[in-house]
C-alpha cells in the first residue's frame, strides 16, 4: 500500500463519502474509488459497505482507520523532521579535535554556536592530531579541528586559524633570565615534550631539521600525553618546551612560566573532513560559523 491509498481512505472514512472526499483531496471520484477498490482487492477485504447510495465502515475498515491515521501521522512527522533539520532547527554534529584546538580555541565558538542553533547537537571529543584524523576517516567524527598537517588522500583539509608556537622554561630555569636563545641552546637542557602524534611536537620536530637538528640531539626527559601536564611538569622543574602560547598565557602572565625568544614559525589550524562523506546541513553551517 502506498501513503497516498491511506490518505484517500481516511478522508473517505472520515466523511463516509467519496464524492466529498475527492473533492477535499482536489481528486476525480472514480481515482478516488479506484484507490479504496485497490486495497481492498490487495488485501481480500471489504473497508467499506455500500448502503443504497451511501457507504459505511465495516469492522475491518474500523480497525484499519486507527492504524492509516497512526502511519500518518508518522509520516507527517517524519516530514517535519526533514523540514527541521533542513532549517537547522535539529540535527547532531560530531566533532573531534586535537588537544589545543579542542581545550583552548573551540570552546568559545562552539558556544557561540550552539546559542545560534540550540536545536544541532554537538559532541567533541579531544585527542591527538592522528587521533582526530583516524575518527574522520572512518566516520565516527563529521568533522575534525588540528593543529597538524594531514597527508591522507581521503581527507579534505582547509586552513582556518592558528597559534604561535613558543619556547617556555619555568621561573627557576637558568633561561628565565635570558630573553633569546639560538639553536646551539637548544641541546643544552632537559625538555619535556608532547607525545608521538600531536601536532605541537610534529612541528617543534620540524623546526629542529630546519636548524640542523633532530629530536634525538636534545635530552627529552619526559614525554607527556596533555598539553596541561606539559605545562605543570616545566613549571616546578628546570626543564623547557614548545608549546602553544594559547596554552601557557596565563602561567607566563602569573610569572611561573618564562617565554624564551626563539624563532618558531605561527602554527596553521585545519578543519578535516571525509572527501566522500555527506556534508550535512549542520556541518555546512558549523564550517561557516566556525571560519
Amino acid at each position: 500500500m502506498t501513503l497516498e491509498q491511506l490518505r484517500i481512505f481516511v478522508a473517505v472514512a472520515e466523511r463516509q463519502h467519496v464524492t466529498r472526499a475527492a473533492g477535499e483531496l482536489n481528486l476525480t471520484q472514480s481515482a478516488t474509488s479506484a484507490a479504496i477498490a485497490a486495497l481492498e482487492a490487495r488485501y481480500g477485504i471489504k473497508l467499506f459497505d455500500r448502503i443504497g447510495r451511501g457507504i459505511a465502515l465495516t469492522q475491518t475498515g474500523r480497525d484499519f482507520l486507527i492504524e492509516a491515521r497512526a502511519v500518518l501521522a508518522r509520516a507527517r512527522a517524519a516530514t517535519q523532521v526533514l523540514n527541521d533539520l533542513a532549517g537547522l532547527k535539529r540535527g547532531s554534529l560530531s566533532i573531534a579535535a586535537s588537544q589545543t584546538v579542542g581545550n583552548y580555541w573551540l570552546p568559545g565558538r562552539i558556544q557561540a554556536f550552539h546559542a545560534a542553533y540550540p536545536g544541532i547537537d554537538l559532541s567533541l571529543t579531544i585527542s591527538n592530531t592522528e587521533q582526530v584524523a583516524d575518527a574522520v576517516l572512518h566516520g565516527s567524527a563529521d568533522l575534525g579541528f588540528v593543529e597538524g598537517e594531514i597527508d591522507d588522500a581521503l581527507l579534505a583539509t582547509r586552513r582556518i586559524d592558528g597559534d604561535s608556537l613558543i619556547v617556555v622554561v619555568g621561573a627557576k630555569h637558568p633561561w628565565a633570565n635570558r630573553s633569546k636563545i639560538s639553536a646551539k641552546d637548544l641541546p643544552t637542557t632537559d625538555w619535556v615534550l608532547r607525545e608521538q602524534g600531536s601536532g605541537t611536537r610534529s612541528m617543534f620536530e620540524a623546526v629542529l631539521r630546519q636548524n640542523g637538528l633532530k629530536l634525538s640531539d636534545l635530552p627529552v626527559r619526559l614525554e607527556l600525553p596533555s598539553n596541561e601536564a606539559v605545562r605543570s611538569a616545566v613549571e616546578v622543574g628546570v626543564t623547557a618546551t614548545a608549546i602553544s602560547d594559547l596554552v601557557v598565557a596565563p602561567s607566563i602572565a602569573a610569572k611561573t612560566l618564562h617565554r624564551v625568544k626563539f624563532d618558531l614559525p605561527r602554527r596553521p589550524f585545519y578543519v578535516v573532513r571525509h572527501k566522500e562523506r555527506h556534508a550535512s546541513r549542520a556541518e555546512d553551517a558549523a564550517l561557516k560559523f566556525l571560519r
